[in-house]
């Protein structure tokens, strides 16, 4: 193994950490290597993202240079089977991300309802719509995210990159407005004077009501990526509206099977 050797030559580079795939077990020798990697990361400074990887174990305690885990069923299992379906990714909020932060790697711009869908490992698709994926950047916790698509797909969709270009990655403070477990879930989370909120839901249509009391005083713009009115037969149909809120307003949220929302709230210039 030539890992120390790797880690000097990435951190000469100016690289800020790594990430560490295709592990794929959890006997003691594997375990071993994760404290190695993570105990040899820590002492050149650079971050550990273990992907193909067991769920979190406490590992980012003693080595708070390990920000995330896989340790799911990811996007990347649309390559080749069923199971990530709308109700599955809904439900990860409730089971796995209590374990710690997840590698899920959102992001698709492929989108397509769950009667729909097929397995295509060389032209992938997700199952739902793009407002879903969109949430996941709110509802799912790691503070290392990615963009899991063909970057020719995000240079075609300059809508949703306004949004993913600005959606953080770690968050001063979670609200959780309205959830039940493998249903639905909307939260809103605050990074400095921004405010986002996102919501899912399984395959299941839903209409919920974000209560924006969290909001200081003052008026708000409320930039929102919403389901379009065909997202039930087409994934990719989405809207983006723009709105003026205060703490005293309701947003009133309309998700298609399988569907999301996001949103930015911003104090008005």
């Amino acid at each position: 193994m030539q890992l120390e050797q790797a880690l000097d030559q990435f951190a000469k580079w100016g690289a800020v950490g790594i990430k560490v795939d295709f592990m794929q077990r959890d006997d003691q020798a594997i375990v071993n290597y994760y404290w190695k990697v993570a105990r040899e990361a820590a002492k050149r400074k650079l971050l550990v993202d273990f992907h193909g990887a067991y769920k979190p174990s406490g590992l980012f305690r003693p080595y708070p240079n390990v920000i995330s885990n896989e340790g799911v069923k990811g996007l990347e299992n649309d390559k080749w089977e069923l199971n990530v379906t709308p109700e599955h990714c809904v439900t990860l909020p409730f089971v796995r991300m209590f374990a710690g932060p997840m590698d899920f790697t959102p992001g698709a711009m492929n989108n397509v309802t769950k009667s729909s869908f097929k397995p295509m490992f060389t032209q992938p698709v997700s199952m739902g719509t793009r407002c879903q994926q969109l949430a996941m950047y709110v509802v799912y916790e790691s503070p290392l995210q990615m963009l899991a698509d063909n970057p020719t797909n995000y240079y075609r969709e300059p809508v949703c990159m306004e949004f993913l270009s600005r959606v953080p990655s770690v968050w001063d403070k979670t609200i959780v407005l309205d959830a039940k477990i493998a249903d639905y879930v909307l939260l809103a989370r605050q990074n400095g004077d921004d405010w986002y909120v996102g919501a899912m839901t399984d395959d299941s249509p839903r209409e919920l009501n974000a209560d924006l009391s969290f909001l200081g005083e003052g008026i708000y713009t409320a930039d929102i990526w919403q389901d379009g009115i065909n997202a039930d037969r087409n994934g990719n149909d989405f809207k983006k509206v723009t709105l003026d809120v205060t703490k005293d307003s309701k947003l009133k949220i309309v998700l298609a099977p399988g569907g999301g929302y996001a949103a930015r709230i911003f104090k008005k210039n």
